[in-house]
C-alpha cells in the first residue's frame, strides 16, 4: 500500500502518509527503509514539513502488483507478440517470469491468458516501393477504425477458462434475443478488438463473436472434444471471414495479379484490382492499408488493393482525390460505372450510359 501511494504522486508529507495508512510516523519510516532495501530509490526531505519521494533508479527493483495489475500485465504481454515490433520472444519470457513469481491464486488466471491469440497488429500501413512491387503488411481497410470498445477483464478470463477447459460456454449476446451455446475454440485479438471463435451448437456452424458483446453465464456447460478448425490456422480463418470468405481451406490463387479472387484458405480478399493514381506513392501509402503501392513517376503510382466486393473496392479507391486509371480486371471498371450511375442519380443528373461498361456483379 505504501508503494502504491508513493507511485501515485510526486511528494508525500510523512504525516499525510501515516494518516492515509492509519499507522504511526515511525511505522512509515520503517516501511520506507524496507522498500529501500529492496532497491526502491526513496528520497526523504528533512525538517517538520519533510516527506518522501519515489525517484527513478539506475536499476529495476522488484515490482509489486495487485491482482488486477498482474492479470492486465499478462494480457498485455500475451498480445505483444502481434505488435510487429520484434518483441514476441522477449514478451514470452517476461510472461513466464511473471507467472513464476505469482501466488497460486493468480497462476490460474494468468494461465487462462494462454488461450489468447493475437492476429496482426493494431495499426497497419501500406507498403511503398520504388521500381518494384513489395507486399504490404496485414490488410485492413482504407478507412481508420473507430476506437475499440472496452472489454471487461472478467469476461476475457471467463472465456479463456472455457477455451482451456474445453467446456461449452453459455452467454448472453447483445444482438441476440436468446442465450448462445458455443464450443469455444479461440479467444483472439485483432486490430484492437477481442473476438471469440467457436462452434455455435444451435446454428451448427462456426461463428465469430465480439467479446465486448458477451456476458458469460454460469455455470459452463459440459466438456467437449475440440473440432478441427476449417482452415490452416485461426489467423487465416478469422482474416478470411473478415474479408468476406468462408474461412475454409481452398486452392491457392494468384493474388498478386492485376485482379483476382483470393482463395478462402489463403485468407486473401475475394476481390483484388489494380489502378493508377495521379498522386505521389508516399501519399497513397499512408492510407492504402494492406495495399501494394509502386511509384511510376514523381506524382503517379500504381496501387494494388483488395476488398470484400468490386463496388467496395471501387469505393475505397474513389476516396483518393485524384484521377484514376483502371488497369484491371474488367469487374473493377464495371464497379466504377455502377458507382458513377448511383452518384449521377444522387446529384440529379442523368448518367451517360453510352460510355459506361456493363454493371458489376
Amino acid at each position: 500500500m505504501l508503494l502504491s501511494l508513493l507511485q501515485a504522486r510526486r511528494d508525500w508529507p510523512g504525516g499525510l502518509l501515516a494518516e492515509r495508512l492509519a499507522v504511526s510516523p515511525r511505522t512509515v519510516r520503517r516501511d520506507v527503509d524496507r522498500l529501500r532495501a529492496l532497491g526502491y530509490p526513496i528520497a526523504a526531505g528533512k525538517g517538520p514539513a519533510g516527506g518522501y519521494r519515489l525517484d527513478a533508479g539506475a536499476r529495476l527493483p522488484p515490482l509489486l502488483f495487485d491482482d488486477e495489475q498482474a492479470v492486465a500485465l499478462a494480457i498485455a504481454l500475451r498480445t505483444a507478440t502481434a505488435s510487429g515490433a520484434g518483441i514476441g520472444e522477449a514478451a514470452a519470457r517476461a510472461l513466464h517470469t511473471v507467472r513464476q513469481v505469482m501466488p497460486q491464486r493468480l497462476r490460474h488466471r494468468i494461465d487462462a491468458v494462454g488461450a489468447i491469440e493475437a492476429i496482426g497488429a493494431a495499426v497497419t500501413t501500406g507498403a511503398v516501393t520504388t521500381g518494384a512491387v513489395t507486399t504490404g503488411p496485414a490488410v485492413g481497410s482504407a478507412v481508420g477504425s473507430a476506437a475499440a470498445p472496452p472489454v471487461d477483464s472478467a469476461t476475457l478470463l471467463a472465456v479463456s477458462d472455457a477455451v482451456r477447459a474445453h467446456e461449452v460456454l453459455r452467454f448472453d449476446y447483445r444482438s441476440a434475443p436468446v442465450p448462445r451455446r458455443v464450443e469455444p475454440h479461440h479467444l483472439v485479438t485483432r486490430r484492437g478488438r477481442w473476438y471469440l471463435v467457436g462452434w455455435d451448437l444451435d446454428r451448427d456452424d462456426w461463428r465469430i463473436f465480439r467479446a465486448d458483446r458477451i456476458t458469460p453465464r454460469t455455470p459452463t456447460g459440459p466438456r467437449f472434444t475440440p473440432r478441427e478448425l476449417p482452415a490452416d490456422s485461426v489467423a487465416a480463418f478469422v482474416t478470411a471471414r473478415f474479408r468476406g470468405a468462408d474461412g475454409t481451406s481452398g486452392a491457392a490463387s494468384s493474388a498478386g495479379s492485376a485482379g483476382s479472387a483470393g482463395s478462402a484458405g489463403s485468407g486473401d480478399w475475394p476481390c483484388r484490382g489494380q489502378v493508377i493514381l495521379d498522386l505521389p506513392a508516399a501519399e497513397v501509402a499512408q492510407y492504402a492499408y494492406g495495399g501494394v503501392v509502386e511509384e511510376i513517376g514523381p506524382r503517379r503510382c500504381r496501387l494494388t488493393l483488395g476488398s470484400w466486393s468490386w463496388v467496395g473496392l471501387a469505393s475505397i479507391v474513389g476516396m483518393f482525390d485524384a484521377d484514376i486509371e483502371v488497369i484491371g480486371p474488367p469487374e473493377l471498371a464495371a464497379a466504377f460505372a455502377t458507382l458513377a450511375r448511383r452518384y449521377a442519380t444522387t446529384a440529379g443528373q442523368p448518367p451517360d450510359d453510352e460510355h459506361m461498361p456493363t454493371t458489376a456483379q
